[in-house]
């Protein structure tokens, strides 16, 4: 692995088909070991059911609020600071429960892979 810096690109935010908005922050080969993207979920919004195939995945909340719902744990409210970890293969969901958007880090290894994606719901 060679050092690198990445810039922010803001423009590049995407709608992702679980339900929530995604920059990505680095997703590449220059890191196959981990990825790292800005998530965004709009207020009163709840992303799909969805579980992702071999990776971890780690939510860091930045901004808002939201109510999590991952594996069998009751749902759990959540707010700046606090840290979700998703094991491999774990259903999950969130919802923004604020007046604004609720914005996170997900943090995955490996690296997040799109056909490691497993919707769960129609």
């Amino acid at each position: 692995m060679q050092p690198c810096i990445l810039k922010h690109a803001p423009q590049s935010e995407y709608y992702f088909r679980e339900g929530c908005f995604i920059t990505e922050l680095s997703n590449g080969d220059h890191d196959p070991a981990a990825s790292l993207a800005r998530a965004r979920v709009e207020p009163g919004r709840t992303t799909a059911w969805h579980a992702l195939r071999d990776t971890l995945e780690r939510y860091v909340i930045l901004e808002g609020t939201g109510l999590v719902e991952i594996g069998d744990l009751p749902p759990q409210d959540v707010a700046p600071g606090d840290v979700v970890v998703i094991p491999a293969g774990c259903r999950q969901r969130i919802t923004c429960t604020g007046a604004f958007d609720l914005i996170f880090l997900a943090v995955c290894t490996p690296r997040f892979d799109p056909k490691n994606y497993i919707a769960l719901e129609e």
